[in-house]
């Protein structure tokens, strides 16, 4: 009799849980503005980011992942604004990766996800650029409210818990510490 191991048997029960959900519509839109408002901050901080965003003003991407879908737009200040339902978008990108903790384990170990991307070949590039250079900046959020020394102590001890996790699901150590000292958006 061949066993499972309890990787496989926690991913199919992952899988059965997530497909069996549907949030109600009001918990989706509150997500996606709160999504958008973290973005933005993230955003505020990138002179470069919000400038390349600005040249692409109006433009909408929708992304994908299974049900869940968000359409972006790029307003003039050269920030994020969700766009109506019903606009048509010029750049889709839809994550392939359909179960929830095989895109956590690509994430720990620092792996890209697959991406179907059709659409404005220049948005796309834009779009990339802004996965590839903007980062967020935990430990600076945090000294602002808690202080420099207990932030750098928070950000010490996330990233030592990063470093483990990614080690216990066989992460190169060179995605250990390739940007460590930030999260990404």
């Amino acid at each position: 009799m061949a066993t499972q191991s309890p990787i496989s048997i926690l991913s199919g029960m992952v899988d059965k849980l997530a497909t069996g959900l549907q949030p109600p519509a009001w918990v989706v839109d509150e997500l996606q503005h709160r999504l958008v408002l973290f973005l933005n901050h993230v955003l505020l901080q990138e002179p470069e980011a919000m400038a390349r965003l600005a040249r692409q003003k109006g433009r909408v991407v929708l992304a994908q992942w299974r049900s869940f879908s968000i359409r972006l737009e790029a307003t003039p200040a050269g920030l994020l604004d969700i766009a109506a339902a019903t606009t048509r978008p010029d750049l889709t990108l839809a994550m392939l990766q359909v179960s929830p903790l095989e895109v956590a384990q690509a994430a720990l170990r620092g792996d890209k996800p697959e991406v179907r991307i059709e659409g404005d070949v220049q948005l796309a590039a834009d779009v990339n650029w802004l996965v590839e250079h903007v980062r967020w900046d935990a430990e600076e959020d945090l000294s602002r409210v808690l202080g420099d020394a207990p932030a750098h102590a928070l950000g010490q001890a996330a990233r030592g818990l990063l470093g483990g996790l990614r080690q216990f699901t066989g992460a190169h150590p060179a995605a250990s510490s390739a940007g460590a000292g930030k999260a990404q958006p």
